[in-house]
């Protein structure tokens, strides 16, 4: 047998396979799923120098059985390795800067060490390994302090063989470092604030989902977040390293504001948007509203007010945002700020809501609703206020209002200053949906991280060329304390309204907007006719299966309907994609807390509380569940309690049609419904063993 094989290729009987090592080895390979591919660098085991770990620069990383006997360790020195090949091709022809690598290399495997879950860190506190000792015991971010140790960078060259001591590091690398040195998966849940950031044992951010992929899991929880893909995720990761490349040769400024507008265009694109329209990326829905409040207070001196309707199925963060307040206590650029305080150059703002329901949980009338939504209107135009006017297409539980009637109507009423900002965070909306509201001059707020499945936040304005316009004609410029919240080039260059903004990038928003790019890209080459026939059939297989769980209780069955839309053209926002739904026990409806204990119970595998039942039970409670969080509505039977959402993504189509085959796409589609069957079963399983809700 050859004494260097690729790693795949391997399969002696050695310790590696010891019975308490495989189910690491197996778990590390998963994850080792996740460390960036690189075309022609080949990974070879030696097994004649058990204790060699080298890097050919352009070529291979060679390994020894030592490493490999320890998987985590093996992982580690796998991730150096490649990031290190990474930035070594992205110096381009002259390769004369290995100690740029070495750097790069480190703080990407020391930040990949901290996203390892508690117990494969515990296992390396004794592994004596130079390397993995090394990342727990610095700080790779001070570089200076690394560059000025020349007995660590000599042991860092030892891996490579490179020493040309005479190039030195350039300054302009470092902020290249700072924003690209980093792992996909730490930039994905980087640049927004602390509900991205995730759990130390189970990985898992407040969404439930995590910023590398998890095919383990059942996964229709499009209405809140979803896992990225593993499609979503290679993409994103071959992204980062051509920005390496480009940043290296033109410098962070340059290369990073391109790929801004790159961004911008490849999702006019996606959406067939008119390049007149312009695009400013938020950090999330919610900094979405706070620009819509700034744009707002620029094109208009008048007193302003924001009509808001659907609001309790809105951000719950948005109506602050409305009204110039801070939100969080941390911006996305991590500016420390206080919750509700008014942000620096916002005017007072006042603000209607218009709930979707009355005050015993009742869904209201549409004619209810475009009653309040028109008294709101006719009341702020007598008071001379410029209105900005919310609609909703769709909300988290699947809502539009006003009607389609009412804003026609409003279209018939003189010397009216508004604005219509349309609601369309969760994108379940086809690109004709979107044109038709541009337009007619309304902004539409997206997102990418809803329907299209990319990772959490993502969030858009789509501003259409009417208003683009009349923001260009005037001189004012954002609220001063707004720097804290955006750079400059997540908004229209030719604004003269954000010239103030940092010059800084948030390259966390830029990286989960090109995974959902790359999900709405695929997701459109699904021939319509199919994608079409795939929603329906999931879609009326979902309700017929909550419908049919006794224990289960729709929350659609009470709509009379109030999508008052034409429905004679299929489209998305003529069908119902999110499908909440209550949950009962002894002919009582659970209360809020143990719905949302349920909600984790079914997004973990509990299969230590069933070791003594039959296998089918075990593995039904060892499967990962992911659908909609919990959202809080009141019972018909006047409990506050809280609905679950089961809800279809883009994935559903666009991973079914992956073989560009029909037969196997509406095979694939039955896949997916056997697991929805699955989750309701794992929801009885839970609520018939009382104890797991406690």
């Amino acid at each position: 047998m050859a004494k260097n094989l690729p790693i795949e290729d391997q399969y002696n009987r050695t310790s590696l396979f010891k019975k308490e090592n495989v189910n690491d080895l197996i778990r590390i390979l998963t994850r080792f799923g996740t460390i960036p591919k690189i075309n022609s660098i080949d990974i070879i085991t030696s097994n004649d120098e058990p204790d060699l770990y080298k890097i050919i620069p352009g070529k291979s990383i060679k390994i020894g059985a030592n490493f490999l006997n320890k998987p985590i360790v093996a992982l580690i020195y796998l991730r150096y390795g490649i990031e290190w090949q990474i930035w070594y091709r992205g110096l381009g022809k002259k390769k004369l800067y290995p100690i740029l690598c070495d750097l790069a290399a480190l703080q990407v495997s020391h930040i990949f060490f901290n996203l390892l879950p508690k117990e494969d860190k515990i296992k390396l506190k004794d592994s004596n390994f130079f390397l993995t000792d090394l990342i727990q015991n610095i700080d790779p971010s001070n570089i200076e302090s690394l560059i000025s140790d020349a007995e660590l960078i000599k042991k860092l060259q030892s891996f490579h063989g490179l020493n040309i001591s005479d190039k030195k590091f350039k300054d302009s690398w470092k902020p290249i470092i700072e924003q690209l040195a980093k792992p996909t998966e730490y930039l994905l849940m980087s640049g927004g604030d602390l509900r991205l950031n995730i759990d130390e044992d189970k990985l898992l951010n407040k969404y439930g989902c995590r910023p590398f992929p998890r095919p383990e899991a059942f996964t229709f929880a499009s209405s809140t977040a979803t896992s990225v893909s593993n499609f979503a995720f290679d993409k994103t990761e071959i992204v980062r390293a051509i920005l390496i490349k480009r940043n290296i040769a033109k410098g962070l400024k340059e290369a990073t504001s391109g790929f801004s507008e790159l961004l911008k265009n490849n999702l006019r694109k996606a959406l067939k948007i008119n390049k007149e329209c312009q695009i400013i990326f938020s950090p999330s829905g919610t900094d979405s509203s706070l620009q819509i409040a700034a744009i707002s207070q620029v094109v208009s001196n008048k007193d302003i007010i924001h009509i808001l309707v659907a609001s309790e199925e809105t951000g719950s963060g948005v109506p602050a945002a409305l009204k110039g307040n801070h939100f969080e206590n941390t911006t996305a650029l991590n500016f420390p700020v206080k919750k509700g305080d008014r942000i620096d150059g916002f005017r007072n703002i006042e603000l209607v809501k218009i709930p979707l329901r009355d005050k015993n949980g009742t869904l209201k009338s549409t004619s209810k609703l475009d009653e309040e939504v028109l008294v709101a209107i006719t009341k702020a135009k007598h008071l001379g206020k410029h209105i900005v006017l919310h609609i909703m297409d769709q909300s988290k539980l699947g809502y539009q209002s006003p009607s389609e009637e009412l804003m026609q109507n409003l279209d018939s009423l003189d010397d009216l200053s508004m604005q219509i900002i349309v609601d369309g965070a969760q994108l379940r909306l086809d690109p004709k949906d979107i044109n038709g509201y541009l337009n007619k001059g309304y902004i539409v707020t997206i997102t990418g991280s809803k329907y299209f499945t990319g990772p959490p936040y993502a969030g858009a304005l789509i501003v259409p060329k009417s208003v683009s316009d009349s923001i260009k004609s005037v001189n004012n410029v954002l609220p001063k304390g707004l720097t804290n919240y955006y750079n400059r080039s997540d908004w229209p260059t030719c604004w003269f309204c954000s010239k103030q903004l940092s010059d800084g990038f948030n390259y966390g928003t830029y990286m989960r907007w090109n995974a959902a790019i790359a999900e709405m890209d695929r997701y459109f080459k699904t021939p319509i006719l199919y994608r079409n026939l795939g929603i329906e059939m999931f879609c009326n297989f979902v309700e017929d299966s909550i419908v049919e769980a006794s224990f289960l209780e729709p929350l659609f069955d009470e709509e009379t309907k109030i999508n008052t839309y034409n429905s004679e053209e299929f489209g998305l926002r003529n069908i119902r994609t999110i499908f909440p739904f209550f949950i009962h026990k002894n002919n009582q409806v659970l209360g809020i807390d143990e719905i949302k204990k349920l909600y984790l119970l079914l997004n973990t595998d509990i299969s230590n509380y069933f070791d003594k039942s039959p296998i089918e039970t075990i593995r039904l409670a060892s499967q990962k569940c992911h659908i909609g969080q919990a959202v809080t509505v009141k019972h018909r039977s006047d409990k506050e309690t809280a609905v679950l959402r089961i809800s279809l993504g883009a994935r559903v189509i666009s991973e079914s049609w992956k073989d560009r085959d029909i037969s196997m796409f509406f095979r694939n589609i039955e896949e997916q419904m056997s697991q929805i069957t699955i989750i309701i079963k794992k929801i009885e399983l839970i609520i018939k063993n009382p104890n797991l809700l406690k």
